[in-house]
């Protein structure tokens, strides 16, 4: 008796075992038609109505999140011997275009002249490099920082105002006072100057002039230079806080400075006298 209950015991053992085999390879083949990339690990997961079954477990990603990202913007500079691509578009460090080279001949290039390999443009092809000397890179860093710190930010307005270095005396006023109805409004000014004809008049000294009557508010953002020839610019923007009360105790030195000066000066011909 009791060797025929373990005999029927074993048989609905093995039945249950081949029917939870085919519940999982079913399961399994049914989700490799879907776009899913399987984790190579298996958990037990317990059942209230089964001892236990296997079960894959999360995925880890779909094809769908699987996006490269892009690739961020270098900035500008020697590369050194980093070089991805087999072939490159050289330039030479006068500016003149050397044709298309394999990177092992620009790197010896490159060794044989002592300059440094700088990257211009990758979304070409074939990428375009420079052949450039340090003191090359610095400048060419300047301007690149000057021309970003003049760019208008984000929500910044930034007007234009043209005149010529042969202005009236009261047309440079009216304009001065548009430029300080801006700065009011914290907007941002372009000022550019064009150098008339036969006229001696400097205008660096023109734009120090037009800074000083807003000096109380403005400043430079971008100080004045040549822009080409015969024509300069400049860019005004209003002070910040902190600088507003710089400016406050700088002048308040100054007039106390000058005021201490002016007693000396009175005592000292009051003696005289």
């Amino acid at each position: 008796m009791t060797a025929l209950c373990t005999m029927k015991h074993l048989c609905q053992a093995t039945r249950n075992e081949n029917r939870y085999a085919k519940r999982f390879f079913g399961t399994l083949l049914t989700q490799s038609t879907q776009k899913w990339l399987f984790s190579p690990f298996w958990i037990v997961v317990p059942d209230s109505r089964k001892s236990a079954v296997f079960e894959l477990t999360q995925p880890f990603c779909t094809d769908e999140k699987s996006r490269a990202q892009p690739k961020s913007k270098a900035a500008f500079g020697s590369v050194g011997r980093r070089i991805p691509y087999r072939i490159l578009h050289v330039i030479s460090q006068d500016g003149e275009s050397l044709g298309n080279m394999h990177r092992a001949d620009a790197l010896r290039l490159m060794d044989e002249r002592g300059l440094k390999l700088v990257l211009l443009r990758e979304n070409v092809e074939p990428p375009v490099y420079r052949l450039m000397t340090g003191q090359q890179i610095h400048e060419e860093q300047l301007k690149r920082a000057e021309k970003k710190k003049s760019s208008p930010k984000p929500g910044v307005v930034q007007k234009e105002l043209s005149f010529s270095s042969a202005i009236a005396k009261n047309d440079l006023e009216t304009k001065t006072k548009q430029i300080a109805q801006w700065i009011e409004k914290r907007h941002h000014v372009k000022v550019t100057i064009r150098q008339a004809k036969g006229s001696s008049t400097d205008m660096f000294m023109l734009f120090d002039q037009i800074l000083e009557t807003v000096s109380e508010k403005a400043t430079y953002l971008s100080k004045p230079k040549v822009a080409r020839e015969g024509v300069s610019t400049c860019i005004l923007r209003h002070m910040s806080d902190k600088e507003l009360k710089e400016h406050q105790k700088m002048e308040i030195k100054k007039n106390n400075t000058v005021k201490k000066d002016e007693n000396k000066d009175l005592k000292s011909n009051e003696l005289h006298q």
